[in-house]
């Protein structure tokens, strides 16, 4: 079984309010999941993350793959390591870093 750590919408329209949830990569976004590690409201100031930092460990120790917004959720609270050149230097169109561009 595939597991993801991603993000579960909540609250009325227009005012969203997410779960951090492990779920099965198969499921729905909002729809069966088995474990619920933290809460994310965007709309607060400076959007509001409450994680319970060993239970994401505990799950990326066993494999589960954060998305992308998750991940960045993990890097600012200091859970996961800062990413290490993922896109410091590189264009926008060509993909390869400034002054590596062949021509």
């Amino acid at each position: 079984m595939a597991v993801k750590l991603r993000l579960m919408r909540m609250g009325k329209t227009k005012q969203p309010t997410y779960r951090v949830v492990a779920a099965d990569s198969r499921s729905p976004r909002d729809g069966r999941f088995i474990e619920v590690i933290g809460t994310y409201a965007p709309r607060q100031a400076e959007g509001k993350v409450t994680l319970k930092p060993e239970r994401v460990t505990r799950w990326l120790s066993e494999g589960a793959q954060p998305t992308d917004r998750v991940r960045r959720l993990l890097v600012a609270e200091g859970i996961l390591p800062q990413p290490v050149g993922d896109r410091a230097g590189r264009s926008r169109a060509g993909g390869a870093p400034a002054g590596e561009q062949g021509g």
